[in-house]
């Protein structure tokens, strides 16, 4: 019950917040855009913890169990993304006064690359989303509602309709003043936890520090293993790139940098949140490494899956009652703050870019039920087809919804005065993910390399080559006498 009382506090003082800083005024340029008004500090902040979500929240600590400390090496790349976003792309958005990144696509590219766009962020943002909130419901479920006989399939409803609650009037108006009240939730719990596992440890907070430093764990950068995925360039090159994609050319990242007054404040909230999303991971990361050495001085056994770690901890009883709330604070928090703003973006994206009806009003209530709807449908889903850790299959999906995305934003960018041919880029859209999967499993059979997170920018190069090389078939069939 304890979990229960908590999550419902904390959904009543969420719900609260909302209601109090969205007003009640509301109208499409309002759940789309936030009115151009949002305070560049305010959406810095809370895009830390959107970013983080629940999947950090559950994954990042027990990645030490089989990678070390390994993964800073990508949250490093992450920082020069995020510099990428601020004076590349971000320019370009606002220079377009755009509702959404896709409808630049259709400016430059054609028609056609701009729908294949906008579906390729519908398919790639509502199979991350629901993999990230798969986790807070699963967790919810195996310790909490499982034992008062709810099923899994009204837990992940109710937690969805929650946040169809809270998001339904005001849109990206609310979550950027939701975000931060939820920052700070999940920052709050996660320092405490710390200290109270630095407690169970016998240690002061500088002695955590040391313990951390001086385990083998806290192994950062590899150097000398090309072939690893834990290589140094794989991973910092990956990080730059997957920010890119995942956030730069992400509506639902976006959405909320475009609410900004101006250009120079959506800059100052990118570099800003670049630079915090590093001593983020790196908390967590210490926070497993305690975590192992609690594990080792109490006995009890490490799981077999680094995303249990920290739940066996906090479900135990162990550390006692407080981390319990700590730990159902600090996931709510995260997994809300991401999902709601997938469900907002995702219902923008349809409204504007698919269906093209961004002035009414009753067709964004409508689609953001059915987008709802369609959520708890996935959530179902990967459920039954998950078997890996839940962070890898976050990046391995991306790596192959998004590359396409990639290659078409660098092709309009860095190619100014070339048009591919329109009709074709669907079907390159499509091609580049299959021969990229290819690639990955020849060069496993043949070779022994396998491929990492860098297979976003093998799919992101293929569809680049792939409109280059129509524009050059649609330039010669033109030139060819009738």
């Amino acid at each position: 019950m304890t979990i229960v009382l908590t999550i419902l506090v904390y959904f009543a003082a969420l719900y609260l917040f909302s209601r109090i800083m969205t007003g009640r005024k509301t109208n499409n340029e309002t759940f789309f855009r936030g009115n151009r008004k949002s305070p560049w500090y305010m959406v810095a902040f809370g895009m830390v913890g959107a970013s983080i979500s629940g999947i950090t929240f559950v994954s990042v600590p027990g990645m030490v169990m089989k990678m070390d400390m390994t993964y800073m090496q990508t949250c490093i790349g992450f920082i020069f993304g995020y510099f990428a976003i601020a004076f590349i792309l971000l320019p370009i958005y606002y220079r377009n006064n755009l509702t959404t990144i896709y409808s630049y696509l259709g400016k430059r590219l054609g028609r056609r690359s701009y729908k294949t766009g906008a579906w390729y962020f519908l398919l790639s943002k509502i199979i991350g989303a629901s993999v990230r909130f798969y986790i807070v419901c699963v967790i919810l479920q195996d310790y909490v509602f499982v034992n008062i006989g709810i099923p899994f399939e009204i837990t992940v409803a109710i937690m969805v309709a929650l946040i169809w609650l809270y998001t339904r009037k005001g849109g990206i108006k609310t979550l950027v003043w939701t975000d931060t009240f939820q920052t700070t939730c999940l920052f709050s719990a996660l320092i405490l936890i710390i200290v109270n596992v630095a407690s169970s440890l016998d240690m002061n907070i500088s002695e955590a520090c040391h313990a951390i430093k001086d385990n083998s764990m806290s192994r950062i950068f590899v150097f000398d293993a090309p072939k690893s995925t834990q290589y140094f360039w794989k991973q910092f090159l990956s990080g730059i790139f997957i920010v890119i994609v995942m956030t730069g050319l992400d509506q639902d990242m976006m959405q909320k940098n475009l609410t900004c007054k101006s250009l120079r404040e959506a800059q100052k909230d990118m570099c800003t949140y670049g630079f915090a999303f590093v001593p983020a991971n790196a908390l967590f990361l210490g926070l497993g490494i305690l975590l192992v050495l609690l594990a080792t001085k109490t006995g009890i056994p490490l799981p077999s899956s680094g995303d249990s770690l920290l739940p066996m901890f906090a479900a135990s009883g162990y550390m006692g009652e407080t981390v319990v709330i700590l730990f159902t604070i600090g996931i709510v928090a995260a997994s809300f703050s991401s999902a709601d703003s997938a469900l907002t973006a995702l219902t923008t994206c349809f409204c504007v870019d698919i269906i093209e009806k961004a002035d009414d009003e009753k067709i964004r209530r409508r689609t953001h039920i059915l987008l709802c709807t369609l959520f708890v449908v996935f959530i179902l889903l990967f459920k039954v087809v998950n078997s890996t850790s839940v962070i890898d299959a976050i990046y391995i999906i991306c790596s192959y919804t998004y590359g396409p995305l990639l290659g078409l934003f660098a092709f309009a960018i860095l190619c100014p005065r070339v048009r591919p041919m329109d009709k074709a880029v669907p079907y390159i859209a499509i091609a580049s993910p299959i021969i990229c999967y290819a690639i990955d499993s020849l060069t496993q059979t043949v070779w022994g390399y396998k491929f990492g997170y860098e297979l976003l920018i093998l799919n992101g190069t293929l569809t680049f080559t792939g409109l280059l090389g129509s524009r050059y078939i649609q330039k010669a069939a033109c030139q060819t006498p009738s």
